[in-house]
């Protein structure tokens, strides 16, 4: 199982900077930025509520399940 995060693709949509999403919902740059490249093991709901909020839209349209591929023999 793999969840997907498609902020950039949002933040292209609202034509919105990462640093200007950061000031809006009070994250540093770094951990907004872990965020976007995937790489975060886990968000809390008070930062999905505040991302959602600026960003004017559902947590489905940032976090997206991707299926595992099986491996190839």
């Amino acid at each position: 199982m793999a969840i997907r995060i498609n902020l950039d693709r949002l933040l292209l949509d609202r034509r919105m900077s990462l640093t200007e999403l950061a000031e809006r919902v009070d994250l540093t740059l770094a951990n907004l930025s872990i965020l976007k490249t995937g790489k975060a093991r886990a968000i809390r709901f008070t930062t999905l509520d505040a991302i959602c909020s600026a960003l004017a839209c559902q947590p489905g349209d940032i976090l997206e399940h991707v299926a595992d591929t099986p491996p190839h023999d």
